[in-house]
């Protein structure tokens, strides 16, 4: 849900339900690499709730498409990690010898 001015949409808080600091610690990383972005941060209201909220102001471009930009970033980013840590894996498990297991009986 988004939370802003109609008359200026540089200025927006976006609240993101059933969510806590792992993804809104890592938005606002993204976030705050942008040059657009003059201001980014977020709050979770109460501990016992999942509710995040996240804050970006723009130097001038809607708040919204830079959030929306953040997000497309931040999944390429794990998409990678996930690509990388997957290549590794197959890499060491083809490098190891195959060790028998023996089971007792």
């Amino acid at each position: 849900m988004e939370h802003g001015s109609l008359t200026d949409e540089s200025s927006s808080t976006f609240s993101v339900i059933d969510e806590d600091h792992t993804l809104a610690n890592s938005v606002r990383f993204v976030l705050n690499q942008d040059p657009r972005v003059s201001f980014c941060g977020y709050s979770i209201p109460h501990p016992s709730d999942n509710n995040v909220n996240i804050r970006v102001q723009t130097t001038g471009d809607s708040a919204k498409d830079v959030l929306k930009d953040a997000l497309h970033d931040l999944v390429a980013m794990c998409q990678h990690v996930r690509s990388t840590f997957d290549t590794s894996v197959t890499d060491f498990k083809a490098t190891q010898p195959t060790k028998k297991m023996e089971v007792d009986k």
